[in-house]
């Protein structure tokens, strides 16, 4: 995922979720186009164009279309930096979703102590180098 979210001005929501899918030619999976839209919070809005949308809701785009084709491994570099409290914790709630429910390792980069208090494993770096790596029981 992206801090800027790249997303194509002349797509609507739908699309720009959808994009990377159409171009490996894979089908829509409509049910989970929808349930990401609801979790989201973007239902309302899947046909509207990115300037049409706040900048939380263009991030939840951004999220949403690096959920559309369920990979193996999401990478997330501050996914919430620019979202308020209530949407960042809406946020982390969903990747922590599509992680248990797809098997997805999520990797998340955060300087947030109450988002990486939420991990299973908390690595620490300090000038490039591994400084702790600790294993949270949950």
């Amino acid at each position: 995922m992206y801090q800027f979210y790249n997303l194509i001005p002349i797509l609507n929501v739908e699309e720009n979720m959808t994009l990377p899918l159409k171009l490996d030619g894979k089908k829509i999976d409509e049910k989970r186009l929808n349930e990401l839209l609801d979790i989201l919070g973007l239902t309302e809005r899947r046909k509207h164009l990115p300037k049409q949308l706040s900048g939380g809701q263009q991030q939840r785009v951004s999220i949403g279309r690096a959920l559309m084709n369920e990979p193996s491994l999401l990478l997330a570099d501050e996914p919430t930096g620019n979202l308020d409290q209530e949407n960042s914790q809406e946020i982390i709630e969903l990747l922590k979703h599509s992680n248990r429910k797809y098997d997805q390792t999520l990797l998340i980069v955060t300087y947030n102590e109450d988002i990486a208090a939420q991990a299973d494993r908390i690595i620490r770096l300090q000038d490039g180098k591994i400084v702790s790596d600790e294993r949270l029981c949950k």
